[in-house]
């Protein structure tokens, strides 16, 4: 067989190939979470999230508000030495970002089976 008969079925596997994988991996909603801090930040995300009073009090303050507190859950950094604390039958992640006006902040946010709850906000 000739190198260019060859090539051909080459192409054509690999093109029917790619079209499958395609096919497969297109509905679904898939994330590479690979590292510790990308998996916290995710799994927080995606449960329901609750405020404080204490938390809520600091909200009305207007200094911050939710998307700062939405973006520090996305961008912020875990700080592993303080964090995965039992605590009130869940785990207690101390997270560390900022707000849009480049403010230093610290959440304190409580991570239970069903739920995530924002317990504390600290300005640095």
């Amino acid at each position: 067989m000739k190198f260019v008969h060859r090539f051909a079925y080459y192409l054509i596997g690999l093109i029917m190939g790619l079209f499958f994988v395609a096919a497969i991996f297109s509905g679904k909603d898939t994330r590479c979470n690979y590292f510790p801090n990308a998996r916290v930040l995710n799994d927080l995300r995606n449960k329901p999230f609750y405020y404080s009073d204490k938390a809520s009090q600091i909200l009305a303050e207007k200094w911050m508000d939710t998307t700062d507190i939405k973006n520090t859950l996305k961008f912020g950094d875990v700080d592993f030495d303080k964090s995965n604390v039992e605590l009130k039958k869940g785990k207690l992640y101390i997270i560390e970002g900022q707000t849009t006006k480049k403010q230093e902040i610290t959440l304190k946010v409580i991570n239970y089976s069903d739920k995530a709850v924002l317990e504390d906000i600290i300005k640095k």
